[in-house]
């Protein structure tokens, strides 16, 4: 059998005609917008035409604190609230107090209240804006209430824009004054080396859970820059899951700390990624990441120490250019996908959920989509995942969040991206 065809790995969606899709062509846009953003190009469009039909929605207006209905494609109603808009947001996380910090890749960083009310926060250093590049990701630390330290993903060229590379910096978050500020600013790490180009930085940040085997380590993604090979390269942090000390120090055990000609190797939690835009711990305390194919093959991945995910050796997607690349198979080696998509989502943004509000939710992957213009929900079951539910209202999703109260708070992408609010209905 086809192994898209393997029904726990699928997360097809079969709406026309009950038979999965194959490989697409869904390669980056050739308008002047594909240079600034990772979806693929969606050419099915009976897909698309299928999807906006079984996906029932009210359509918002502009206007910030408009409300709107949303039914998803399994009939689950939603409530959604806007309550701020942005240029081009990227990130967010809440704070203790219900506030939240909103990243936006030109490079400014806002402090935000739920009701809206948006103060740009001082402090932020010059970001390399550009194509797929800017400010990242933004995330408390696991003492944030103790020792006010956030951090911060971003793009750097130190070069003046000859090469670039992603970069994570931690700060105090002063919020003390009359505006919020950052201070004792400190750059922890790079991608190692900086290449030419704008595309594949991934970037997203995350800290190991409480109680658990990897509490208070950073883990970073590092996508391999839309160079394919740097993926498999053990001297390269490009293609990468990391795993840190809070201070950018590397642990002395990680997974691949005997391998490799460079220091860097000694960073490497998993190797063989393209490029991953969200990755968050469940309750179990297993990390999950997903990350976009090539022209097919966006994958959700349940990441374990010392396996290699196997792009660009092996993927359910192809190259840009058509030229096939072997799927993976039972034997080879790698590791495969818990689910993955085609036609393609463009995954952006992650959460496992946990909170109340949505309890038939409880474990369930959230993804945003940005081509797919989606809030995804994927149902998790011990080692296996199937994409369960859509929710789509014709804009592209950037970033999902889990809120204090269990709501789920997105953002939505490009210019005048809003802040959205969803409850359930």
């Amino acid at each position: 059998m086809n192994p898209r065809c393997a029904g726990k790995l699928l997360a097809i969606a079969t709406y026309e005609t009950g038979q999965p899709f194959g490989k697409q062509d869904h390669s980056e846009r050739s308008s002047p917008l594909a240079i600034q953003d990772e979806d693929h190009d969606m050419k099915t469009q009976s897909f698309l035409t299928t999807l906006a039909i079984t996906t029932l929605v009210t359509l918002p207006a502009a206007a910030q604190g408009e409300s709107f209905s949303i039914t998803g494609t399994d009939g689950t109603a939603l409530s959604a609230q806007a309550v701020a808009d942005f240029e081009e947001p990227w990130a967010m996380t809440f704070l203790p107090d219900g506030t939240a910090l909103v990243t936006t890749k030109p490079g400014t960083l806002f402090h935000v209240t739920q009701g809206g009310e948006k103060s740009e926060v001082e402090g932020m250093w010059e970001v390399a804006y550009g194509g797929q590049g800017g400010l990242g990701d933004v995330v408390l630390h696991p003492d944030f209430e103790q020792n006010s330290l956030v951090y911060i993903s971003y793009v750097e060229s130190l070069d003046k824009g000859a090469t670039k590379g992603a970069a994570v910096s931690r700060a105090k978050l002063d919020l003390s004054g009359d505006k919020p500020k950052l201070t004792d600013i400190e750059k922890i790490w790079t991608q190692e080396p900086h290449v030419p180009g704008s595309g594949h930085f991934s970037h997203r940040i995350a800290f190991g859970p409480a109680g658990s085997e990897q509490e208070g380590y950073l883990f970073i993604t590092s996508g391999e820059r839309q160079k394919q090979t740097p993926a498999q390269d053990k001297d390269v942090n490009l293609g990468k899951i990391l795993r840190l000390n809070d201070d950018g120090s590397v642990p002395s055990d990680n997974p691949f700390a005997e391998e490799g000609e460079e220091d860097v190797t000694d960073q490497f939690w998993t190797m063989g990624h393209r490029n991953m835009l969200g990755i968050a711990f469940d309750s179990e305390a297993r990390l999950w990441a997903h990350e976009m194919g090539p022209r097919g093959g966006d994958e959700l991945n349940l990441i374990e120490a010392g396996n290699n995910y196997g792009w660009p050796e092996r993927s359910y997607g192809d190259n840009y250019s058509g030229v096939p690349i072997t799927d993976h198979s039972a034997d080879d080696g790698f590791t495969k996908p818990k689910a993955y998509w085609n036609p393609v989502i463009s995954p952006a943004g992650l959460v496992i959920y946990s909170g109340d509000a949505f309890a038939d939710w409880q474990g369930d992957a959230i993804i945003g989509g940005l081509s797919s213009k989606a809030v995804i929900r994927v149902d998790i079951e011990g080692d296996t995942a199937k994409e369960a539910e859509r929710f789509e209202w014709g804009k592209r999703i950037r970033e999902v969040e889990q809120g204090p109260d269990g709501a789920i708070w997105v953002l939505e992408d490009q210019a005048g991206g809003r802040l959205i609010k969803l409850t359930p209905a």
